[in-house]
């Protein structure tokens, strides 16, 4: 049986997307896992440039979304979503359904989706629904500050004894800290980043996606994020939809709500809007990019050996058209 797959992306932060409705029979768990574990390897060892994970989109099993979206890190974790991946899942659903706005069913929420006008030629862009927004430290797995309910804006000494961090899951979970430019690029984000997903700390025991955020301007800011079960990635749009959140609510001016952010990452830039719904409940706009770089056919036995010898690619030509449109945005 063969497989196909696309090589997509959101702000740099790539994976496989996987269509469960091509099989007779939809993959196992443990086949899923064992797959996304041999295609995501980066250097070389794993499906051409490896990727962040794999997108599992499947058939709904609630009337009100279009499809269904699960997400298997590169490291065979599941994660309960994925912004980035889930612009790109909106575009394949929209695409193959011939509809523009829909709901796909994620872990805990069907989120709404809506294709929006292109950042550039060739550059497909989608706006996507990023919630639930909690603080509850049950919620977010977090052991920190003798077992605090939340922890927004403070410091957690057995981190750092500087950074303050803030704690929310949007439905991952993140840690979120605002720094200079010094620390954003220095070493902090690595030790913390790592300590933190290791599986052994107290703090996180179940791991956290970790994010250093610098301040650029009114409504601006720079994300760098080390993501659970990855590592360092491009981007992640779950992290700059919560540290869109954190920039609202903690530094600007006044509080304002519903007005658009620019948010850059090494892998290039999206726009956020950050809501607020009655009793204090938040939810975040999540705009950018949906890009289609390569489909990819193989035999499924192959696949889950790691045997890539009879691949077979179709380059779309979309990454090119990215890679200027990020040019764009250093040299304007």
């Amino acid at each position: 049986m063969v497989v196909k797959m696309i090589k997509v992306h959101g702000s740099g932060n790539d994976f496989y997307l996987l269509d469960q409705t091509q099989f007779p029979e939809p993959l196992t768990d443990a086949q899923l896992q064992q797959l996304a574990i041999n295609i995501c390897k980066r250097e070389g060892a794993g499906l051409y440039e490896g990727a962040d994970g794999v997108l599992v989109v499947d058939k709904s099993e609630h009337p009100s979304a279009l499809g269904r979206m699960r997400v298997i890190n590169a490291d065979g974790t599941e994660a309960s979503m994925c912004g980035n991946g889930l612009r790109t899942v909106a575009r394949y659903l929209g695409t193959q359904n011939s509809q523009d706005a829909f709901r796909v069913q994620t872990m805990y929420a069907d989120l709404k989706v809506q294709a929006v006008a292109d950042f550039a030629d060739h550059v497909p862009a989608f706006s996507v629904e990023i919630s639930p927004v909690s603080f509850d430290a049950q919620t977010i797995g977090m052991h920190a500050n003798h077992d605090a309910q939340t922890i927004i804006n403070e410091t957690i000494p057995e981190l750092s004894a500087t950074l303050k961090f803030s704690a929310v899951s949007v439905p991952n979970p993140h840690l979120i800290t605002f720094v200079d430019h010094e620390t954003l690029v220095g070493p902090e984000l690595g030790r913390i980043g790592k300590w933190m997903n290791d599986g052994k700390n107290s703090i996180f025991p179940d791991g956290v996606n970790v994010s250093f955020v610098e301040v650029l301007g009114q409504n601006s800011i720079f994300v760098r994020t080390f993501e659970r079960g990855v590592g360092f990635t491009n981007a992640c749009g779950t992290a700059m939809s919560a540290s869109s959140l954190m920039y609202v609510l903690l530094h600007q001016e006044s509080t304002d709500f519903n007005q658009e952010i620019h948010v850059t990452n090494p892998g290039g830039m999206v726009k956020t809007i950050v809501h607020q719904g009655a009793d204090e409940e938040y939810w975040m706009e999540l705009i950018g990019n949906a890009t289609f770089v390569k489909i990819v056919s193989l035999p499924l036995d192959s696949a889950l050996a790691a045997d890539y010898s009879q691949v077979s690619v179709t380059v779309t030509g979309e990454q090119a058209a990215y890679a200027a449109f990020v040019g764009s945005l250093t040299t304007a």
